[in-house]
């Protein structure tokens, strides 16, 4: 499996709540293309960018949306290789439409869904990284290695005096 990860997001409004993610991704030294194209407005371009992701070196998708979040579900019905879907936070909803809409996909195009919110585009990362460390062990001892360090941090703060 191949160590690059593609992000595409539905919109350029969704690169401030995408930051944890590539922050994340650069932690880890894993190597990554950012793509904005919309399910609705860019369905011939979504197509295109998922149906040759594998041929481009790429091993995970991670597909952020708001709203009418089909993003994900679109990458997904035309790749072999998983997907991770991020709900964005809308203002209408709160970021329930978004779950929704990436989380309800039908038999047959599965969509990972990771959480509304800060912890959604970190965990996309890590999710990712997980998945390709399958694959390749410099990269899953890196995933070992951030829970050690997770694990640490929360037991040297676990007295509470």
């Amino acid at each position: 499996m191949s160590k690059k990860v593609l992000i595409v997001m539905g919109s350029r409004s969704d690169l401030p709540a995408m930051e944890g993610c590539m922050k994340q991704l650069d932690e880890f030294g894993m190597e990554y293309q950012v793509r904005v194209l919309s399910a609705h407005r860019t369905p011939e371009a979504v197509l295109k960018v998922s149906s040759e992701a594998k041929e481009n070196g790429f091993g995970v998708i991670i597909a952020a949306a708001g709203g009418a979040a089909h993003l994900a579900g679109v990458i997904a019905s035309s790749t072999p290789l998983p997907v991770i879907g991020i709900p964005i936070q809308t203002s209408a909803l709160g970021g329930m439409d978004s779950l929704l809409s990436t989380v309800q996909m039908p038999s047959g195009v599965p969509v990972a869904t990771v959480a509304i919110g800060k912890a959604g585009p970190k965990n996309a990362a890590i999710l990712a990284c997980q998945m390709i460390g399958i694959g390749d062990a410099a990269v899953q001892q890196k995933i070992i290695d951030f829970k050690k360090v997770q694990a640490e941090k929360v037991l040297a703060d676990s007295v509470v005096e």
